[in-house]
């Protein structure tokens, strides 16, 4: 069986998980939403044996014991404090394209699985950007995977995936994947909401 090689942009993955849990749950949840990574991991090795996972972002230092939970679930992690650099967003894609091409020069003889969680597919037609790079890998015999929210993956390389591999909508898991923090002090009364089980049945096979 091949090896799944997991590549996750946490920082696009959370900001549009903002945006779903408004359009699902309201406003007010913009600032509560939370990853439930260990159910999101999960969601994206869906029980085969994992070669690497890494996870690349920009965050706040305030935030970094958020950051750590990754780590804790044997997930590296590499991560550009904001403002650390010049256009630190783009700095974060580059890093993981970087492991990405390297993976697929390192594991030429042996292609694996390659899992990217994000939907940021721009630059394809200047040869640039994640899924350029997916292309890059599909055509040495790597099977693509991309797990992404459906408003804001990439139109083109969705319909990519779609065709070549797999594309896994995150909405369809989004009770299981995302959790609500209760409300903070000085905010308006609000309960938490805890994550569901993960049921990877339904998952696209």
């Amino acid at each position: 069986m091949k090896r799944v090689f997991i590549y996750w942009d946490n920082s696009n993955i959370f900001i549009s998980a903002q945006e779903a849990a408004v359009d699902r749950e309201g406003e007010e949840t913009r600032s509560r939403v939370r990853i439930h990574f260990r159910n999101l991991l999960a969601l994206a090795h869906a029980g085969r044996s994992i070669e690497r996972a890494i996870a690349v972002g920009s965050i706040p230092p305030e935030l970094r014991q958020v950051w750590n939970r990754l780590e804790n679930e044997d997930v590296e992690g590499r991560l550009l404090e904001c403002g650390a650099l010049h256009g630190s967003e783009e700095g974060v894609d580059q890093l993981l394209q970087t492991f990405m091409l390297r993976d697929a020069v390192d594991y030429n003889g042996a292609p694996g699985i390659a899992v990217l969680l994000t939907g940021d597919g721009s630059g394809f037609a200047d040869g640039v950007g994640f899924h350029a790079d997916l292309d890059r890998m599909h055509r040495r015999g790597w099977a693509i995977e991309v797990l992404s929210w459906r408003h804001s993956c990439n139109r083109r390389m969705r319909e990519w995936a779609e065709r070549n591999g797999k594309f896994i909508a995150l909405d369809d898991f989004y009770n299981s994947i995302t959790f609500l923090e209760g409300a903070w002090p000085g905010q308006p009364v609000a309960d938490p909401r805890y994550a569901e089980p993960l049921r990877l049945d339904a998952r696209p096979q």
